[in-house]
This record gives C-alpha cells, sequence and structure tokens, in this order.
C-alpha cells in the first residue's frame, strides 16, 4: 500500500474545485479515498485511483491521443500508480512519458477532471477512478508507440478520432479550459 500517495490523493481531491461535468466522478472518487490506502493498488474490489494525462503540443494546438492496446478506443495516456509515485502527478506524468516515448514533458500538478469507468482489470471487471492532469510537450516531441497502444496521434481538438473512450471528449474539453 502507498500512503503517501494516498495522502497526497486525499489531498488534492479534497481541496480541489472539479469542473461541474466531473463532479459526480469526483464526489466517487472522494468516497472511495475515505476507504485508505489499499484503493491506490489494482487489486482493490470497490476500484483503484489511476493517473493519467492529456499531452498537448508545444504551440497548444493539438492533443495527442493513444488507440489503446487492450480496448481499442482512442483516450489520453494513463494507468496504474506504481508503488514508488510519490504523487498523483508524478504518477501521470510518469505514465505520460513511459506510452508517449517524449522526452522532456512537464505537469500541471492541479487536476483537470477524474473520471471514473469500468473496465476489466486483473481479469475480472472494476473501476477506475482516473485523476487526469494536463502535460505539455516540448518543441519538436516526437511520439513513439509504446507496448501499451496499437497507435498515437495528434489531433485538433475539434475533430478527435473515432472510437473516442467513453468520457475522453469531456477529458479533452476540460483540459483545454485549464488553456485558457
Amino acid at each position: 500500500m502507498n500512503e503517501i500517495l494516498h495522502a497526497d490523493a486525499l489531498a488534492l481531491l479534497t481541496g480541489w474545485q472539479p469542473p461541474a461535468d466531473a463532479h459526480t466522478d469526483w464526489r466517487r472518487t472522494l468516497d472511495l479515498l475515505e476507504q485508505g490506502p489499499q484503493v491506490m493498488a489494482k487489486p482493490h474490489p470497490d476500484g483503484h485511483l489511476t493517473a493519467s494525462a492529456v499531452i498537448v503540443s508545444h504551440d497548444r494546438s493539438q492533443v495527442l491521443l493513444c488507440l489503446h492496446g487492450k480496448h481499442d478506443i482512442w483516450c489520453q495516456v494513463g494507468g496504474h500508480c506504481e508503488p514508488h509515485d510519490q504523487s498523483m502527478s508524478e504518477a501521470a506524468l510518469r505514465e505520460a512519458t513511459e506510452e508517449s516515448g517524449i522526452a522532456g514533458l512537464t505537469v500541471d500538478p492541479v487536476p483537470v477532471d477524474v473520471d471514473v469507468h469500468e473496465v476489466p482489470c486483473g481479469g475480472r471487471p472494476n473501476r477506475h477512478h482516473d485523476v487526469v492532469f494536463l502535460v505539455y510537450a516540448p518543441p519538436q516531441a516526437q511520439a513513439q508507440v509504446s507496448e501499451e497502444s496499437h497507435e498515437l496521434g495528434w489531433f485538433d481538438p475539434a475533430a478527435l478520432p473515432a472510437p473516442l473512450g467513453t468520457d475522453t471528449g469531456r477529458v479533452v474539453a476540460n483540459a483545454l479550459r485549464r488553456l485558457g
């Protein structure tokens, strides 16, 4: 169990004001966090926290999405927290770097969304309580497909690919609102 990461997630989300369309998922995630540090790891039967990133290009005109390797949907990069992660934003940045292959990414440490979705995990149905962060790509970023994805692509936010993950459009829109 990662007590440091749990404490970070609890402090981060308790003091955060979610976008209106993420309020229900935020509340469900706070309720889950009340169960203790065990909700940070994937074996937890009531679901667990994950961290993801909406990566924006250096000029802020495009977002990087992955065609998920298991679910064949376009979504932001992200995944499970690891025992060594010290914060949710650190976990999101690690996942973004691993899954995009882009060096020099930077993360905004304030979440842009919390998305709860059903997903098969560990061979059975489960829920990911995904804390989403905005991540900035450096100039001339070159994305490289990892074993997590079938494909990566830069997209104009007004022309996202199909099929999209259930709440991917909402998550991207909330990330872009942060850009102002």
